[in-house]
C-alpha cells in the first residue's frame, strides 16, 4: 500500500517496536475504516501521556491481550490526527515525524502547524 506524507514523498516507517498504525505495519497509513486517522507520527511526550489519558486513551499502561507494550516519553507513535490536533490547543501535542506522517493528516491539522512541532526538520 503506497502511501504519501506531507511533503508529497513515500511516507517512512514511523516506528516498529512497539509496532504502530492503523495496519500495525511500523506505518501511518489509513484507509476509510480507520476513523481515527491514525495519521501523525509523533515523539511521545510525559505530558501528552497523561493528557491522553485523561481523554480515555491511555496509551502508557501495558495492555498484554493486544501485545501493547504501553508507550513510554520518547517512543514513536501513530497517532489520531483530530487528538494531536486537541493535545496541540491544550499545549501538550507532542513532535511530529514529517517524513513519518500521512498527508492524509492534512485534511485534519494544517502543515504549518505539524511543522512547528516538526522533530525532523532541520
Amino acid at each position: 500500500m503506497q502511501q504519501t506524507n506531507v511533503f508529497g514523498e513515500l511516507i517512512e516507517e514511523c516506528c516498529s517496536d512497539p509496532i504502530t498504525g492503523y495496519f500495525r505495519d511500523g506505518f501511518c497509513r489509513t484507509d476509510d475504516h480507520d476513523r481515527g486517522s491514525h495519521t501523525v507520527c509523533a515523539r511521545v511526550t510525559e505530558s501528552f501521556l497523561n493528557y491522553s489519558k485523561r481523554r480515555g486513551n491511555d496509551l502508557s499502561t501495558p495492555r498484554p491481550e493486544y501485545q501493547f507494550p504501553g508507550l513510554v516519553d520518547g517512543q514513536a507513535w501513530c497517532l489520531c490526527a483530530a487528538r494531536w490536533l486537541e493535545a496541540q490547543q491544550a499545549g501538550c501535542a507532542p513532535r511530529v515525524y514529517l517524513r513519518r506522517t500521512n498527508s492524509k493528516a492534512l485534511e485534519i491539522v494544517p502543515l504549518d502547524l505539524l511543522s512547528e512541532h516538526a522533530a525532523d526538520l532541520n
